[in-house]
């Protein structure tokens, strides 16, 4: 297969940025596509050709396939990397892309299309030892049938969509008389958000924690992990904080989740960047539950800790390269934390909140990254996922990167629109999350809006209190300076220290 000279990003935002500065670093050329709302967008400016794709709502542009394979066949591109989100995990888009004579950095559209549905990706890992959340093993059809599994599993049970993520089509049903109402509300937001209505029903447990391992294969049957990411701290099943690595697993378990991850992967002869996902009950024993075929958002944490660079990977593979490195050459090298600074309103149920960015200004020093895709005067459009930055932090340990990302969220300025970053200090700071003893609960147990009422009243008193000391602190000069004790002339001593 002939090497990548041109990409084309079919995404926006961060993600597209950080697709492009790699393929820069590699001699590739870049093409950006944008909707209508992004056309002065920065990952439009850093591309090296840009091409707009259609009007702000995503069916219309970053959806909308024929007009981005259109784009890249009149642009000379070689390959189309999907990002996350919008056609990453897209069988149909991915097949396209092959049949235009373009390649697909990601995985091949058999395994999108087995993995991309939660039932059929568990049929296909059955041949191998992995364990299984208790469950329906097909789609629910009979609901008589469904509900004598559920009172054999035992409640409370959750009902999930076959199809897609994201915490849609996901209810909890406490007891068999909310079966009927829940399984309608599931199905109805599944068929909605996916097309496709189908649910299933699984053991509901009341203490998850969910790790998720990142797995890489190539085209020529090597599969490697590369260790665990912690992803529990969530609000509407959405992930909110990461961390790699978990500070509860132990290397015994870290390996056979590794084990289990690449024989996921090797279930559907998975190639190109993936992750494997796990809940993990309170007694750290772990369960598969799906399998997300492309990269994902919180991705920087891993290669912080293992030196990898995951989309440089993924553009060797693509280009039909082996892996570039086997299982025994990879380490945990410190620790990295991620928080998504979400242009959301965690005092109003984390709820989007839109407007233009007055100011922005980004943390610095060592050991923190940033990943964003957005400047100071723009706006943030209500037609894309609120997320508009991941900052991240990496430090020799977990004591460290936690307090080096604390500084730089207090480092970070951010006026315009409210965002998480007020959270995430809470919830970085809380016991729990310091211990690490918390679970995908910690919003619903720890977390009320006044909490951060009370945060912001003791900065203001702090900040109070310090002016009250200065202007002690002067006043007392004052005096000394009237009773004729001490005397200080700052002009004089200026222009002493300028003949100086």
């Amino acid at each position: 297969m002939p090497a990548i000279k041109k990409i084309l990003v079919a995404n926006r935002g961060e993600i597209a940025l950080r697709v492009m500065r790699t393929a820069r670093e590699m001699g590739i050329s870049t093409v950006a596509v944008f909707s209508e709302a992004d056309r002065n967008a920065p990952h439009v400016k850093y591309a090296d050709e840009a091409v707009c794709i259609g009007p702000p709502p995503s069916k219309e542009s970053y959806l909308a396939s024929d007009n981005i394979i259109a784009a890249a066949k009149s642009l000379g591109v070689d390959a189309i990397h999907p990002g996350y989100g919008f056609l990453s995990e897209n069988a149909g888009f991915a097949k396209a892309v092959k049949e235009a004579g373009l390649i697909f950095i990601g995985p091949s559209p058999a395994s999108i299309e087995i993995m991309g549905d939660k039932l059929s990706s568990k049929h296909a890992v059955a041949a191998y030892d992995i364990p299984m959340v208790p469950g329906t093993p097909d789609a629910i059809t009979d609901r008589v049938a469904a509900k004598a599994k559920a009172a054999e599993i035992g409640y409370p049970i959750l009902i999930k969509a076959s199809a897609g993520g994201g915490g849609k089509g996901m209810r909890v049903v406490e007891k068999e008389d909310e079966f009927d109402e829940q399984m309608d509300r599931a199905a109805d937001e599944a068929l909605s958000a996916f097309g496709n209505g189908s649910c299933f029903i699984e053991k509901y447990f009341s203490q998850p924690r969910h790790i998720e391992i990142q797995i890489m294969g190539d085209q020529h049957g090597h599969v490697v992990h590369l260790f665990e990411r912690e992803c529990s701290i969530q609000r509407r099943h959405q992930k909110l904080i990461e961390e790699a690595p978990s500070a509860i697993l132990t290397p015994e378990i870290r390996e056979a989740m590794g084990i289990c991850a690449v024989n996921v992967a090797k279930a559907c002869h998975y190639y190109g960047a993936g992750t494997v996902e796990f809940i993990v009950d309170e007694n750290l024993n772990f369960y598969f539950l799906e399998m997300n075929t492309r990269l994902q958002v919180e991705h920087p944490v891993t290669e912080l800790i293992t030196g990898i660079d995951l989309v440089k990977e993924m553009i060797h593979i693509a280009e039909g390269k082996p892996l570039s490195f086997k299982q025994e050459d990879l380490q945990i090298k410190g620790h990295a934390i991620e928080v998504r600074v979400c242009a959301e309103d965690p005092a109003n149920n984390f709820l989007p909140n839109v407007g233009i960015l007055q100011t922005y200004v980004r943390p610095q020093g060592n050991g923190i990254r940033i990943d964003d895709g957005i400047e100071e005067g723009m706006e943030i459009p209500i037609y894309y996922d609120p997320m508009i930055a991941k900052l991240i932090s990496y430090g020799n340990n977990r004591t460290e990167a936690i307090e080096k990302i604390i500084r730089a969220i207090d480092e970070f300025k951010i006026t315009g629109v409210v965002t998480t970053l007020p959270f995430c200090k809470f919830a970085l700071r809380h016991e729990a999350f310091v211990s690490g003893n918390f679970d995908t609960r910690f919003v619903s147990l720890y977390f009320t809006p006044e909490v951060l009422e009370e945060e912001a009243d003791k900065n203001e008193l702090e900040i109070v209190a310090v002016l009250a000391a200065e202007l002690l602190k002067n006043k007392n000069k004052l005096k000394k300076a009237d009773n004729g004790t001490t005397t200080v002339n700052n002009a004089s001593q200026w222009r002493k220290n300028r003949k100086n």
